[in-house]
C-alpha cells in the first residue's frame, strides 16, 4: 500500500469543458479590452494573445525545466494592455484571466467519488498531493471553489513552477519538496503520455483512469494500474482492496 498519493487535477479529479477557440470569446474578450482602452479588434486579439504566448513560452528561464517549459498566462494577458499603451497591474491581468477562463467554460465539477477516494486514502494513513499542468490564475480559484483547497498536502502548479509534466523536473519537484520516498507514492491521472509515462520516468507507480476528457492512448500504456471505465470508485477497490 502507497502512502503518497499524487494527483492530476482536469481530466482526474475534475471534469471540465473549456473552448479557447470560440469565435465568441475573442469577440467578448476583445470588447473588454476595448472598454478598458485597449483597442483591438477579435481577430488581433487572438493572434496577439498566441504571439506572446509562445514570447513567454520562449522566455521561461532554461533551469527550470529539462523537456517542457510552462509560463504564466497572467503575463499575457498583462502585455495585452501594455502593447497598447494601456499600464496593467497584475491584480487586473489577474482578473481579465479569470474573466476569460469563464467565458470559455461551458462546465466544470467533481467527478463521483472524489471524496470517497480521499476519504480511503486518509483512512489508511496516506497523503495527497496535486500535480498539476494549469495555470495559477485559473486554477487557484477553481480548486477554492470546487471545494479541494484543505485536500492535498501541497499543491504544485505548473506555471509557478516554470515547468509541465511530462517533465521530470515537474515530478521531481514534488517529491523533493515533500520528502516523499518515490517507492511509497503513486502517480493518478488520465493522460498516457503527462501523467503516464511521465511518471514512469520519474520512477514512480502509476495509476491511469480513462475518463471522458483522456487524450488518445498511443504507445505502450505503461501504468502500473488502469481504470478503463475512468471510475473513481474502480480506484479505490483497486488502491484499497480492503474497502
Amino acid at each position: 500500500m502507497y502512502k503518497n498519493y499524487i494527483f492530476d487535477l482536469y481530466g482526474t479529479l475534475v471534469d471540465i469543458n473549456t473552448n479557447e477557440w470560440k469565435r465568441s470569446l475573442w469577440k467578448n474578450m476583445a470588447m473588454i479590452y476595448s472598454m478598458s482602452g485597449a483597442y483591438y479588434k477579435p481577430a488581433e486579439l487572438k493572434k496577439s494573445f498566441d504571439r506572446l504566448q509562445q514570447d513567454e513560452i520562449a522566455a521561461v528561464p532554461p533551469e527550470k525545466y529539462t523537456t517542457r517549459p510552462e509560463p504564466e498566462i497572467s503575463h499575457v494577458f498583462e502585455k495585452l494592455f501594455t502593447e497598447k499603451g494601456i499600464p496593467c497591474d497584475s491584480d487586473t491581468a489577474a482578473l481579465i484571466g479569470r474573466t476569460f477562463r469563464a467565458l470559455s467554460m461551458k462546465y466544470i465539477k467533481l467527478y463521483p467519488g472524489v471524496w470517497e477516494l480521499f476519504d480511503a486514502i486518509h483512512a489508511h494513513g496516506g497523503k495527497a498531493y496535486l500535480l498539476s499542468n494549469a495555470q495559477r490564475i485559473f486554477t487557484e480559484p477553481e480548486i477554492r471553489m470546487l471545494g479541494l483547497a484543505d485536500a492535498f498536502e501541497d499543491i504544485l502548479i505548473s506555471s509557478t513552477e516554470g515547468c509541465a509534466k511530462p517533465d521530470v523536473r515537474f515530478y521531481q519537484l514534488v517529491l523533493e519538496r515533500n520528502h516523499l520516498d518515490p517507492k511509497e507514492s503513486i502517480m493518478i491521472g488520465n493522460d498516457c503520455i503527462t501523467d503516464i509515462r511521465g511518471a514512469y520516468e520519474a520512477g514512480l507507480d502509476s495509476l491511469y483512469l480513462h475518463t471522458n476528457i483522456s487524450p488518445e492512448i498511443t504507445g505502450e500504456l505503461m501504468a502500473t494500474y488502469s481504470i478503463m471505465s475512468g471510475s473513481l470508485f474502480e480506484a479505490i477497490e483497486t488502491l484499497f482492496p480492503s474497502c
